[in-house]
């Protein structure tokens, strides 16, 4: 597999790093304070509830790293699904494929029970020609057996491993396990992925509302920006729902874009996850990319994973 640069890993595709397996979730200092203004439905006011405690908890969330990192250690099936489009939108290619994870020994390997592809999805010597069909490769299929991972999320995601795609997978973990961590190191972007600092905060309405989801009584805290600055953020919304018995992240959706004379993406994430047993797992991931980074041709890439344990 190829050595991507940090802003070809970055803007690839983000889910890239709910796989990654080099670090742990990062804890925010609890004695920080977010002072601006939440909005809260009817009932989740006349319950009394603790914003800022909440806020704590948002930011301090292993939950959702954990399913993914126990994915790894599982048997399952998955049906993979990848188009690819050009600028009017019409499909140039695509992939279906059936897939099935097994486990021996302690190593996860991966089988392909059917496959389907259509366009110029693959090059003549057999590569992918898309930079995403490529990376979606690398994550979600073990070729060759992987072994000796571990499912300890304990820690903090303060752990760079060297070389430069390992910056990049560090600083991807960052925006997507810990939104609201600031992202160093990618050009241009500042601090915009800081969205509970002050300066990036008050850009952004901030709601939480109890709703129930697949028949289980949530939380749900969504993020959007204020009238105004929709093109001055990073994040066009995220939303997420945490059970309200123990706050485990049921379902996450986000919306990012971004623009500069570099470089621009406009990326959407759905993902879901389900309880089995005493874990959660992740079942469900969509994803929606359009990208352009200078000297490379621009990226218009949908997939989806259904996975079935």
């Amino acid at each position: 597999m190829k050595q991507w640069s940090t802003l070809s890993l970055y803007f690839l595709i983000v889910i890239s790093i709910l796989f990654s397996s080099d670090s742990n979730a990062q804890k925010y200092d609890t004695a920080s304070i977010f002072n601006l203004p939440v909005r809260l439905d009817s009932i989740t006011i006349s319950a009394g509830f603790d914003v800022y405690t909440f806020i704590r908890r948002v930011r301090n969330d292993t939950t959702f790293y954990k399913a993914f990192r126990s994915m790894r250690f599982v048997p399952y099936n998955a049906v993979n699904d990848i188009k690819a489009f050009d600028k009017e939108g019409a499909l140039t290619a695509s992939l279906h494929s059936n897939t099935k994870q097994n486990i021996n020994k302690g190593c996860r390997t991966t089988e392909v029970l059917d496959q389907k592809t259509t366009g110029d999805f693959f090059k003549r010597n057999g590569d992918y020609n898309y930079y995403t069909a490529e990376l979606y490769d690398y994550l979600f299929f073990a070729k060759e057996p992987v072994c000796n991972e571990s499912e300890i999320v304990a820690g903090y995601m303060n752990v760079q491993g060297d070389g430069q795609k390992a910056k990049s997978e560090y600083q991807l973990k960052q925006l997507i396990f810990n939104p609201g961590a600031k992202v160093s190191g990618v050009p241009f972007m500042g601090d915009r992925a800081s969205i509970f600092e002050q300066s990036e905060a008050e850009k952004y309405d901030f709601r939480i509302v109890q709703e129930l989801y697949n028949g289980q009584e949530c939380y749900v805290f969504r993020i959007t920006p204020k009238p105004g600055y929709e093109r001055k953020v990073l994040y066009n919304e995220l939303t997420t729902w945490f059970r309200k018995s123990d706050y485990s992240i049921l379902a996450r959706n986000y919306s990012l874009s971004y623009h500069t004379l570099v470089y621009d993406f406009d990326v959407s994430m759905k993902v879901r996850t389900t309880q089995i047993g005493v874990k959660l797992y992740p079942t469900y991931i969509d994803y929606n990319g359009n990208w352009h980074i200078f000297t490379k041709k621009r990226e218009r890439v949908k997939f989806s994973i259904a996975i079935t344990y």
